[in-house]
């Protein structure tokens, strides 16, 4: 096990993205900056695991690739990018309905038209939503009125089954929040985010991001199982070695950074997910599939292997089932039963793979919801991390930055 130093500069705690983010930052300003991550490989939340040749993200995640920030800090072209196709496919006693963005699938403009998903008014009202979130920034939607998801959905004249059978299943899912009290500052953004680019998949699974920083930052200074037990300003103790420092930089998830710094505690959106194996895919698209009844307990899921075939071995397809809100019971069987409505017996000779459930799967953020939280705490103590801003990559991506350079110039 590599040896710690006495003193640095800066101690980053926490090898998630924001992390890596606030620790290159620092860097970049020659100053000398260690990393110290408590489980066994870097990426926090975003990590992936590979079982018998497939490849399974802790969690259904996908890369939505007009976040400005990563075009600051990471190598796109790198990540070897597998594009989902933009919409969903709805799936409703037992009926697939073809819902997309007409202006990049045009060919596929009729099915939606007749997608039994809500009427003509509800698909040109978001049309028109999609028209008025991409010609506004991002700032001027983090600061206009706030609302919850829901409750702005039917203000825009959605109709309840518009809002249960698409808005629902996908927003739910993205923001882990079937009820959709999340805040409509929140949900414009993803909505935006979702017109500007693509939702994708890293050929190597979401751990290729946390991967492609660390390498940039410097493996060498990345301490890996190591857990901080106690920080005050000038110095972080790991086990029974002290760390002398001028600035400690917390960039864990919200509840253990709470405890570190014994400030206020966020709930977190918890969600389940299980993964399958099947000879033959249930559908060929590479749609993310919605649940038609917004009930779940899946909301969403997606094959895969039809996205991207490197997550799979030859001959293999793999499936991903979200449950939003449900990390209790039996996940593989609700999850089957669920799914046998979409698909039907076919289900039944899928073989289960693995199952996570996922205790903080990131921060809530309900209305009224202000991003851009402080970073620095006083006295060389900072934090960082989604819960700091959105909830989300970007979010993260962000945070990290403006901390390290806050750091930076709290060196100077």
């Amino acid at each position: 096990m590599k040896q710690l130093p006495d003193r640095v500069d800066a101690v980053v705690i926490g090898a998630g993205l924001a992390g890596l983010a606030a620790a290159r930052e620092i860097k970049k300003r020659n100053r000398s900056v260690i990393v110290l991550e408590a489980q066994d490989g870097v990426g926090g939340r975003v990590r992936t695991d590979k079982v018998d040749g497939y490849v399974l993200d802790r969690g259904f995640q996908v890369l939505l690739t007009a976040y400005p920030e990563l075009k600051n800090q990471i190598d796109m072209r790198a990540l070897d990018l597998k594009m989902f196709s933009s919409g969903a496919l709805v799936m409703r006693d037992g009926k697939p309905s073809v819902v997309t963005d007409p202006f990049r699938e045009p060919r596929r403009a009729a099915a939606t038209v007749v997608a039994p998903v809500g009427s003509l008014s509800d698909k040109m009202r978001i049309a028109a939503l999609r028209w008025r979130v991409m010609h506004r920034d991002a700032t001027r939607i983090l600061n206009s009125p706030d609302i919850s998801t829901v409750v702005a959905l039917r203000s825009f004249g959605f109709s309840s089954k518009m809002i249960d059978r698409f808005f629902r299943p996908l927003f739910g899912g993205i923001q882990l929040d079937p009820d959709l009290r999340t805040s409509r500052r929140m949900f414009e953004i993803i909505f935006k985010s979702l017109s500007e680019g693509q939702s994708a998949l890293p050929a190597k699974g979401m751990s290729a991001i946390p991967e492609q920083m660390a390498k940039n930052f410097g493996a060498e200074n990345i301490f890996l199982g190591r857990r901080a037990t106690k920080i005050e300003p000038g110095f972080v103790d790991v086990a029974d070695t002290r760390i002398g420092t001028n600035a400690v930089v917390v960039a864990t998830d919200q509840p253990t950074a709470s405890e570190l710094l014994n400030t206020r505690e966020i709930a977190s959106r918890v969600v389940g997910c299980v993964y399958f194996s099947a000879d033959t895919p249930p559908t060929k698209e590479k749609f993310v599939v919605l649940d038609g009844t917004g009930q779940g307990p899946v909301l969403n899921a997606a094959v895969l292997s039809n996205v991207a075939p490197s997550y799979a071995p030859a001959g293999k397809h793999l499936i991903v089932a979200a449950l939003p809100g449900i990390i209790t019971g039996d996940l593989e069987t609700m999850s089957r039963d669920h799914l046998r409505t979409w698909w039907g017996p076919q289900v039944d000779g899928w073989r289960h793979l693995k199952t996570y459930r996922i205790t903080h799967a990131g921060p809530e953020q309900l209305p009224p919801f202000n991003p851009k939280q402080k970073v620095s705490l006083g006295n060389g103590l900072f934090v960082c991390g989604d819960h700091r801003d959105t909830g989300s990559i970007q979010g993260a991506l962000y945070s990290g930055r403006r901390c390290g350079e806050a750091v930076a110039a709290s060196l100077v």
